[in-house]
This record gives structure tokens, sequence and C-alpha cells, in this order.
């Protein structure tokens, strides 16, 4: 099958080109994101292959049936991005990747989480310019805090397991909770996992349920110096609450790997223009505020589990069996 690979790096070039050899399609990269605007490149291909901050709305749908694309394979877990209804409606399944590597983005909360509260990153910067002075850089033991898990996903609960190897009291919040948790958590509700948590992880899907399910309310009940790191989903936070709450002091730091307003900013090389959003350039001015560009899923062996499920899904449509990695209207 023909399939358009858009918004590609070369690290997704990489890992899908690797995984194709057993299935021999025809992969076309673009490094353009797919939204109306770009839509007519997807002319003659069988499959769309978006990735998580292309905008496949009702129009762009549209549009991609009338050129004859029978499949959109993302290559990420979310899918908001994407109108189901009107995939629906067109007769074009939508499938994802639900699972690529939990362990990556489990790792990588705590790759922010202790940069953040050890200030690694400021002793590393001055250390470069001869500075070796420890003012200003105490930090705090994770072991004996309480971590509470926003979203029990795969994910959240690979990011569970690491707390509890940091001797971390594990609370869980989820709206479909396991009767058991398999890491050693504790499942309560998101009231009390925001009073009682010294560090709040998020891990939920972004629906219009959770959108800025972090905001001034929310964050007025948390405890005063709480850390929150998102490495789910950037409209999760209202960015302007969590600001007056940054200013106040009520939130002693926060680790970002996503943002709300991350599309045409995150991915891309802007060290030569000026950074037009100015909340974003706000926050980043913050010392206790550390922001990095979507990267969690970075690793090897997430790109090749990616890749992999991506190239299965079109695999599974092409010899018209069941997909197993599809998302419907609903869901």
């Amino acid at each position: 099958m023909r399939i358009a690979v858009f918004d590609s790096k070369q690290y997704d070039r990489t890992a899908l080109n690797a995984a194709n050899l057993q299935h021999q399609h025809e992969l076309v990269f673009f490094d353009d994101r797919l939204n109306i605007k770009t839509v007519p490149l997807a002319e003659g291909f069988d499959v769309v292959c978006p990735f998580v901050n292309d905008k496949l709305d009702a129009p762009t749908i549209a549009k991609l049936a009338k050129l004859g694309v029978q499949l959109i394979a993302l290559r990420c877990a979310g899918f908001n991005g994407v109108d189901l209804n009107a995939a629906a409606q067109h007769g074009i399944p939508v499938t994802r990747v639900p699972a690529y590597s939990p362990e990556a983005v489990g790792e990588y909360v705590f790759a922010l989480l202790l940069t953040l509260i050890r200030k690694t990153h400021r002793a590393f910067n001055r250390v470069r310019d001869g500075n070796f002075s420890l003012d200003g850089l105490e930090g705090f033991n994770l072991h004996g805090r309480t971590f509470g898990v926003v979203g029990a996903g795969k994910i959240g609960l690979a990011t569970a397991r690491i707390a509890r190897g940091f001797g971390l009291k594990v609370l869980a919040y989820d709206p479909y909770p396991p009767a058991v948790c398999e890491v050693g958590c504790e499942f309560v509700s998101l009231d009390e996992l925001l009073a009682q948590s010294d560090i709040v992880s998020l891990h939920s899907p972004l629906f219009p349920t959770t959108h800025h399910m972090i905001n001034e309310t929310s964050l007025a009940k948390m405890k005063k110096g709480v850390v929150i790191i998102n490495t789910s989903r950037g409209g999760l936070i209202n960015t302007v609450d969590l600001i007056k709450s940054l200013k106040s002091g009520h939130v002693g730091g926060v680790g970002l790997d996503v943002y709300e307003h991350e599309e045409g900013v995150f991915f891309e090389d802007l060290s030569d223009s000026m950074l037009d959003d100015d909340v974003l350039a706000l926050l980043t001015t913050f010392p206790n505020v550390l922001i990095t560009s979507h990267q969690g899923f970075l690793t090897s062996e997430a790109l090749d589990n990616i890749a992999a499920s991506v190239l299965h899904s079109v695999a599974e449509f092409a010899q018209q069996q069941p997909l197993s990695n599809e998302v419907k209207a609903g869901a």
C-alpha cells in the first residue's frame, strides 16, 4: 500500500523504513503536518500516517475521502486531533499506537522530576561557567513523599511502578480503576489525590471532560509547594491559571514535556526567530519550570515499537482483518 507519512523527522524515517523491510509498503515522507492546507499531498495514497499535532478535522477528512484515502494510521497514542465521527461517516477507519513503550515515558517523568527538584540543569550550567558554588541548589528527597498518578493506563502504571522504587507512597486516580492496583498503589478520588500528593504526574488522555482539568480550582486543592509533571497532553493544564499559581508560590515546580499550544513550536528549530507565544515565553522565565519539547516518547525502543505497530495496523487493513488498534467515535 502507498503510505503518506506526515510531520516526519529523520528518526521517524529510519524506524519506519527498518520496520517496512518485512512489509514492503511504499512509504513517502512529508515534513508538513497534515491539515486542511496540506491535505492535497495525500492524493494517490491509500493510507495517511499523521502524528500528534496533525489536525484531521471534518473538512480535512472529507477531502481525504475524496482523494481515495482508505485508512488513517496514527503513529501516536492520542487521537484527539482526529474527528472520529467524520471518519466514521466517510468510512475511513482510524488506528493508533496504544502502548509503544510505557517505560519510555515513565522514565522520562523522573528525568524531569529529578532534574527539577535537584536542580541539576542549573548546576550543570554553573560548572560550565566555572561556578562551583552550591548556594540555591538545595532540593528535597523523594523517599517517603506522596506521588499522585492521574490516569492509570499503561503509562501511568509504569510511572507508578518506578515511583515505588524510589520509596514514594503512590496514589492513583482513574475514572475506571481496576479492583486491585498491580503496582502497589492506592486508588483514591481525584480530590484526595490532589490534596495529599507532593508530586502530581498527569497521564490522562485529552477529552472534553479532561480539558483544563488542572485549573484555578484544582490547583487550589493541592499542597503548597506541589510539583506538577505533565508528559501526557498539554490541554490538561490551563496554563494561565498555572502561571498564577507559580507567581503566588503555591506551586513549587513544574515539569512540562507538553504544552497546550505546542503546535507549530514543539519539534521545530526556532532558535533564529522570535517566540510568538507570550504565555510560553513567560513560562520559560521561571527558574522552577522545566520545559522540554515533547520528547518523552523518544527512545530507540519506543520508535521501533511505534513503527512496527503502525505497519501492523496497515497490514491488518490490507488483509481485511479486524483492526486490533482501531479507535472509534465514542471511544
